[in-house]
């Protein structure tokens, strides 16, 4: 189970625990990572998911996990694209089976997924989906960041893989988000883009998504931050602050929890979405993109190593664990998620969870909150 307790997640696993020889192991691996590429045809535009569709998705019939004794089955079934290439790994980690055979089911199930509930929707990528998805040549990766989810140390890691970087650990925060010089998948015109899908690894990280949602708040409210305050904290304060005073209205500071809240669930916002806490499935469109490799916070060490061996990485790269920004605060756990939902309304919970409700299916999280239904 890789670690993951069953609040965090309710995959199925491999009982494979890499004693096959490293032979078969590498073959396993490499068959995760090869993938049938959506025909691309730019530009056209996708249809959001609304308000409707989520009620939808709630009251449909739940899908069906692969099961657990046929993921040995499936790992061993190669893709019918045989152009991609995986660079060959010079070592071969004794947890190889079971990481690939979790990365597998995790493809298997978006798939699933996605002929379900999003069958309906085009299927054309367009710049727009690219945005977020930032590009390494060298290693040949397209990894679609998730604030929240590892995204700040994901892209140190990819500035030393391109040589912007000697060390990951002597990267800024700023320098990282600001000065990287790591390019996004959408600044390359259509011969580049469709020439990287089809030939480079696609990497997606997501985490626990209401713990994403109180990492987010904290990071952007609780803590100084003129950018937030001003531009999200100001008109949250001055559209569901009773009473608020003058000094919270100018300057933004201190918006609450349950103040968050409301505007996040609050069809009519006064300021619009941030990549904080829209959803996965709107930053790195999975049922369009067809992610190769796709990985969880909550077991992000052993599962970052994976990749970057496979891709072979020098082997004294390792992802950095480091928090820069407010490292004295404590990590957003389970415990500390209760804390900050016990300052909402059971309703508003639900409607969060709700809010959230395709992230939670595509990636396979269970209901962090036994009341939800």
């Amino acid at each position: 189970m890789l670690g993951i307790t069953p609040q965090q997640s309710t995959e199925i696993l491999s009982s494979e625990n890499g004693e096959n020889g490293n032979a078969d192991h590498r073959q396993q691996a490499e068959a995760v990572l090869t993938s049938l590429v959506t025909p691309v045809k730019l530009p056209l535009s996708q249809q959001d998911t609304d308000s409707h569709q989520r009620k939808l998705l709630k009251t449909s019939p739940p899908i069906s996990h692969t099961n657990a004794n046929n993921i040995t089955t499936l790992l061993s079934t190669s893709s019918s694209d045989t152009n991609a290439s995986v660079p060959s790994v010079p070592s071969v980690p004794k947890n190889w089976a079971k990481v690939s055979a979790t990365v597998k089911a995790r493809r298997d199930l978006v798939k699933e997924m996605c002929a379900k509930y999003k069958s309906n929707i085009p299927k054309n990528i367009t710049k727009g989906h690219l945005y977020h998805v930032f590009v390494e040549d060298k290693y040949k990766l397209l990894y679609c960041q998730v604030p929240k989810a590892g995204c700040s140390n994901w892209r140190r890691t990819l500035m030393v893989l391109s040589g912007y970087a000697s060390n990951v650990e002597k990267i800024k925060h700023d320098t990282v988000h600001y000065a990287s010089n790591l390019r996004s998948l959408n600044n390359y015109d259509n011969e580049g883009v469709i020439h990287r899908l089809k030939t480079y690894t696609k990497v997606l990280f997501v985490r626990e998504p209401m713990q994403r949602l109180v990492s987010a708040y904290r990071d952007k409210f609780e803590n100084p931050n003129d950018y937030y305050h001003r531009l999200f904290g100001k008109p949250i304060i001055s559209k569901y602050r009773v009473n608020a005073s003058e000094e919270a209205r100018k300057t933004g500071n201190g918006v609450t929890f349950k103040e968050f809240i409301q505007y996040l669930l609050d069809v009519h916002r006064p300021i619009g979405m941030d990549i904080h806490w829209n959803l996965v499935d709107k930053l790195c469109h999975p049922c369009i993109m067809n992610y190769d490799f796709i990985g969880k916070f909550e077991n992000m060490e052993e599962e970052s190593d994976f990749l970057l061996r496979l891709i072979g990485a020098p082997s004294d790269l390792k992802l950095p664990t480091f928090k820069d920004r407010n490292p004295k605060d404590k990590k957003t756990s389970t415990d500390v998620m209760e804390s900050y939902f016990s300052q909402v309304t059971a309703e508003e919970k639900q409607k969060v969870y709700d809010f959230y409700y395709m992230d939670y299916q595509m990636f396979n999280y269970s209901k962090p909150f036994n009341d939800l239904h």
